[in-house]
């Protein structure tokens, strides 16, 4: 077990991922960063937006005749009614609608509170954790980074945001001979970019519209700071792999994909720019909005066919890139 130091640089992270084989070489283990400054519509982790911790919510797992009410120290917040006449602690509750834990809970719950549902219904997203706690996890799998030719990816949310947090543990990850590799949108000050890239063995920098104005239609951000952000990077020789998040009728057309094309053609010929992924919209992570209480901002179903998948990828091919379509 770790021995925490004092001072110590704490980073609040959501997911410590092992055995990952999309973000980045080899097998990886990934840390997730809580918290991040854009709110993309279609994000497949939304327990990783809020910097703070989240409570999570899984209704299909309460019962109606369970033991929450004697042994939930929050008093059966989490209870889902049934149409069965089931007592309920709280006096604004109503049987037409099941007690909402986000709003109606009497006092904020402990880790031990949400840990303790009888069910398991409950969970909390977020803890923090220190440089040493998050090292003793990641070395774990030294064995596998060093036949994989692997190593550690920060994730999020958006670990830049915690950008002090990210330096840590990159430089940690360094001292100990670990591949490194940062997954970033990019909506960060430059200068946590710049210092961060000196212990970066490879970006994984996301472009999701090169229109500003669609950019903040859809992220809640225009992408200027991004687009800066990237040229930077590619500029000073540090390695970087383009990850295009592709949905249909919202960055698919060949008009963005040129666009991309266009501001990427500088770079094509560079050691340092290591191609593209093409990302397709999936829906893994819709559940999780109802479980935190959200509204899922995609309205019908944006994902691509494998025709559709297939002619942006040729489309790049032509241009000479390095593209390839990775689907989790």
């Amino acid at each position: 077990m770790a021995t925490v130091k004092k001072h110590e640089t704490r980073i609040n992270v959501f997911n410590v991922q092992k055995y990952n084989l999309y973000d980045g070489p080899g097998i990886r283990t990934i840390v997730f960063f809580k918290g991040c400054p854009m709110r993309c519509k279609w994000c497949a982790n939304p327990e990783g937006l809020e910097f703070g911790t989240n409570i999570m919510h899984k209704e299909t797992l309460c019962k109606p005749y369970n033991s929450c009410a004697k042994t939930c120290p929050l008093g059966s917040v989490c209870f889902k009614f049934a149409n069965e006449e089931v007592p309920v602690p709280y006096e604004y509750s109503d049987k037409e609608h099941p007690i909402d834990i986000r709003r109606y809970q009497k006092k904020r719950p402990t880790r031990a509170d949400i840990e303790g549902c009888p069910e398991g219904a409950l969970t909390i997203a977020g803890e923090a954790k220190t440089i040493s706690e998050l090292m003793d996890i990641i070395h774990e799998d030294d064995a596998f980074y060093e036949m994989s030719g692997g190593g550690v990816t920060l994730s999020g949310g958006e670990c830049l945001a915690q950008g002090e947090g990210a330096l840590a543990l990159l430089k940690a990850c360094k001292q100990d001979g670990l591949n490194t590799a940062v997954e970033t949108a990019g909506h960060v000050p430059n200068k946590v970019v710049m210092k961060v890239a000196e212990y970066t063995d490879l970006f994984l920098f996301d472009l999701k519209h090169m229109d500003s104005k669609k950019h903040n239609e859809w992220t809640g951000v225009g992408n200027e700071r991004i687009l800066n952000n990237l040229k930077s990077v590619l500029d000073a020789g540090y390695n970087v792999k383009i990850r295009m998040p592709m949905l249909k009728g919202i960055n698919d057309s060949e008009e963005e994909i040129r666009a991309i094309i266009d501001f990427l053609l500088p770079y094509k010929d560079r050691v340092n720019f290591q191609g593209i992924d093409l990302l397709p919209y999936h829906k893994l992570g819709v559940n999780k909005y109802k479980q935190l209480g959200m509204e899922y901002q995609i309205e019908g179903d944006p994902s691509l066919s494998q025709y559709d998948l297939d002619r942006i990828e040729s489309y790049i091919l032509s241009y000479d890139f390095p593209v390839n379509v990775v689907k989790h």
